[in-house]
């Protein structure tokens, strides 16, 4: 009968962290190369701007509803919690500033990403993963369509484009939904929290939050044109790409928002 050995379970533990750490390093090894291999095929003749104009459309335009309602709800919100903590400390005047500063630098382009990777990047996960899995990424390969140009590129494009712009309207919004319970409910003068706003407002802000849209839009469609296009195994495998592609976004988001701001002001 032998013994075994004090050190296996130890062994045994970091070998299960070295599968986990590889698997992972791979999977952005992966990811890297399929990003860069959309944007050199995209850069590239044929392309296809009613693609593009069409994913415009339904990344930028019918987000547009679920948008406003989360940032003049968000605005709201912000405005009450910062009165109601200013009033122990005698420092309610600073909720103009707060909300504006707190809304147009964080919550605008955290949240418009958030909302917009649960709706865009689940939904191209389980477009290209249901044309991968009923071979119609295969019949474009032999139609000499590539799908990178045709299908992949004006994804990237379009949400990198909209998302900005509908960081701006968002910001926008829940400046206002904060003005509204700042004014109707909460007591402050209109003139007087418009003048602070402005005042604590900087063309830097809006630089930051621009950026920031920027890059959600890339990881967004980034993650659901990855996960869609490897899908496989049916209607599960569809279901799994899905999944993958908004817990990814999600987690690329929040990881990319905090090296934005520790390098904006670190």
């Amino acid at each position: 009968m032998t013994n075994s050995s004090p050190a296996g379970p130890i062994i045994a533990l970091f070998a299960a962290i070295g599968r986990i750490a590889v698997g992972w390093l791979a999977a952005v090894g992966r990811t890297a190369l399929f990003g860069v291999q959309t944007l050199r095929r995209g850069l590239t003749p044929p392309y296809y701007p009613n693609k593009l104009f069409e994913q415009l459309a339904h990344i930028g335009w019918f987000s547009l509803p679920v948008v406003g309602l989360t940032a003049v709800f968000t605005g709201a919100a912000l405005a009450q919690q910062t009165f109601t903590a200013g009033t122990r400390f005698n420092a309610t005047s600073t909720v103009p500033a707060i909300v504006v500063i707190g809304i147009v630098r964080e919550l605008g382009p955290v949240l418009v990403g958030l909302m917009v990777a649960g709706r865009v990047s689940s939904a191209m996960a389980a477009e290209l993963g249901t044309m991968r899995v009923t071979e119609q990424l295969d019949a474009l390969t032999t139609l000499r369509t590539d799908p990178y140009r045709y299908l992949i590129a004006p994804r990237l494009l379009a949400c990198v484009i909209a998302l900005p712009l509908m960081v701006l309207v968002a910001n926008a919004i829940g400046i206002f939904g904060g003005y509204l319970i700042a004014v109707y409910k909460l007591g402050f003068n209109a003139t007087g929290y418009l003048r602070v706003t402005r005042q604590f407002l900087e063309w830097s802000d809006f630089g930051m939050a621009l950026v920031k849209a920027g890059v959600f839009g890339f990881f967004i469609a980034l993650m659901g044109c990855y996960h869609g296009f490897r899908a496989g195994g049916g209607a599960a495998g569809v279901g799994e790409a899905t999944r993958d592609a908004v817990v990814s976004a999600f987690i690329l988001i929040l990881v990319s928002n905090l090296l934005i701001t520790v390098m904006a002001f670190g």
